[in-house]
């Protein structure tokens, strides 16, 4: 088993944790649920609260819910409101689908633009 996955192994079923990787960069790990998303967003806000471009990675969200989907939708708003950039990287497939029924993906297709440069 790799060290990620170890890592995974180690987050609980309804828990959710960031990794600081440095310079406005984070990894977001465990479910993305109605669970855990007002703890990740209290948590993030002081996280994120230094820097003015973000990176956020999620391809170590093991679950997600449209909690999570309107998780992202306010980091987006936020960082928007807030004179930040915000891309995401690794968007569960969960939250696209929900997105796209929602007819909001555009909202997570702009963040993700950020990343390319466009």
């Amino acid at each position: 088993m790799s060290a990620a996955a170890d890592t995974i192994a180690e987050i609980g079923p309804g828990q959710v944790e960031f990794e600081d990787r440095g310079e406005g960069r984070f990894a977001v790990r465990g479910d993305l649920s109605f669970q855990t998303v007002v703890g990740a967003l209290e948590e993030s806000r002081e996280l994120f609260a230094p820097y003015s471009t973000l990176e956020v990675d999620l391809g170590e969200v093991r679950r997600a819910d449209s909690a999570g989907l309107a998780l992202l939708l306010e980091w987006v708003n936020w960082a928007r409101n807030s004179a930040r950039e915000i891309s995401f990287h690794r968007i569960p497939a969960q939250i696209v689908s929900i997105a796209q029924i929602s007819e909001v993906e555009y909202m997570l297709d702009r963040a993700a633009r950020w990343t390319s440069g466009d």
